[in-house]
């Protein structure tokens, strides 16, 4: 139940940005867009999860928004049936849900990714935790060590 209403909004909003721009602006039929907004929905939620609390809201939305080209791009390229200006309409919707997904972002970090010492604890690629080693030098002569005075 904790990812159903963030499932359902991402699927609302992917759904309302490529019926704005693909079927109002490039006549795409609703059942094409329902199934490019399914695909796209699963595949960027799934990156939500496990992507963004490890690399954070601006790297996940840059992520986001060259998964929806791309896939708007793959599917529209092997299901839309008029011939449409492809490259535009998949930037268009690519640009417009990396919006939405700025402000997406913040809600699942508030209300999926809860507990916020959990959410540290995810951070593989920068956790800020360094270390400093020490050690004397050996000089090379033949591994003997240098004398001390």
């Amino acid at each position: 139940m904790k990812h159903t209403t963030p499932l359902l909004i991402k699927f609302i909003m992917t759904t309302a940005v490529l019926w704005i721009v693909l079927g109002l602006f490039f006549g795409v039929t609703f059942g094409d867009i329902l199934t490019t907004s399914v695909v796209l929905t699963v595949l960027a939620y799934l990156g939500d999860l496990y992507i963004m609390p490890r690399i954070g809201n601006t790297v996940a939305t840059i992520g986001d928004f060259a998964l929806a080209w791309v896939v708007i791009w793959l599917i529209g390229s092997n299901m839309y049936g008029e011939p449409i200006p492809l490259g535009t309409a998949a930037l268009i919707s690519a640009i417009a849900i990396a919006a939405g997904e700025i402000f997406y972002h913040r809600y699942l970090k508030n209300s999926v990714f809860e507990n916020e010492k959990d959410r540290e604890s995810k951070i593989a690629y920068f956790p800020n935790r360094f270390q400093t080693e020490f050690s004397t030098e050996i000089e090379e002569n033949d591994g003997v060590p240098p004398k001390k005075d």
